[in-house]
């Protein structure tokens, strides 16, 4: 309990005013979940426990959730059913994981790219090593 309660304290003050701390753990009972969450509301954290699927014995997470906010109520925990009824969305879709996708497939910086750097860094007067025929080549593998 004294663990707990310098642990909350501490993270007290590195919080800051607006913010928010979610923590999962795993209670080997729920009178540990009770005394976790009662010494966060005394150090003045206000918040509470959400169990995700609770039905379910493997499932089952616990999360603290920490804030300033007084009449903060923590949010719904998942349960079976609303796994059920969310709406999933598969296949491929454009915006930004598009583009990283495909900035992930160059596989690192191209020759082009690291002699247009070398010479700019050149140019700034920055010592540079000479360009050579290994000039962005790929190191092989240690192993």
């Amino acid at each position: 309990k004294k663990r707990l309660t310098r642990f909350f304290s501490s993270l007290y003050q590195v919080l800051r005013r607006g913010g928010r701390a979610v923590l999962q753990f795993y209670p080997e009972t729920a009178e540990q979940a009770v005394l976790i969450s009662e010494c966060a509301s005394k150090v003045g954290f206000a918040g509470g426990v959400v169990v995700d699927y609770p039905n379910s014995a493997k499932a089952k997470k616990h999360y603290l959730v920490l804030t300033f906010e007084r009449g903060y109520t923590a949010p719904q925990g998942l349960t079976d059913s609303t796994l059920n009824n969310s709406v999933r969305v598969d296949g491929r879709g454009g915006g930004k994981d598009n583009k990283k996708r495909a900035h992930k497939k160059r596989n690192g910086k191209s020759k082009d790219w690291i002699l247009t750097k070398k010479d700019t860094q050149r140019k700034r007067g920055r010592d540079v090593r000479p360009d050579t025929k290994y000039t962005g080549r790929k190191r092989q593998d240690k192993f």
